[in-house]
């Protein structure tokens, strides 16, 4: 298990120990973490699950494919140290990643 903590953009956190080989998305959902909305269940068709990460852990995480940065170019709010969480496999390399939720999913 890895340890993982989702921050809301009002600052609560949310620290879960998450199965490795889930996606951060899977993680999320399955433990009701709000701002998370996944509306396509990880296809990476919505970008309804994006986090912020903090630029320590971008090394320690695969590149964006084609298609994330598709997604990524259609929403509001991403900014260059964004990333789908349905695109983020939990590995024991993030054990402590803190990642950040926008205010909203658009």
């Amino acid at each position: 298990m890895t340890k993982v903590t989702f921050i809301e953009h009002d600052g609560k956190e949310h620290t879960i120990d998450v199965a490795d080989g889930l996606t951060l998305m899977e993680a999320a959902t399955k433990n009701m973490i709000p701002g998370i909305d996944a509306d396509c269940g990880g296809a990476c068709a919505c970008a309804t699950c994006m986090v912020f990460i903090p630029e320590e852990w971008t090394s320690k995480l695969a590149a964006k494919d084609d298609m994330e940065e598709t997604m990524l170019d259609f929403c509001e709010h991403a900014a260059e140290n964004s990333r789908l969480s349905c695109q983020i496999k939990v590995t024991p390399e993030l054990e402590g990643i803190r990642v950040t939720m926008p205010e909203n999913q658009h």
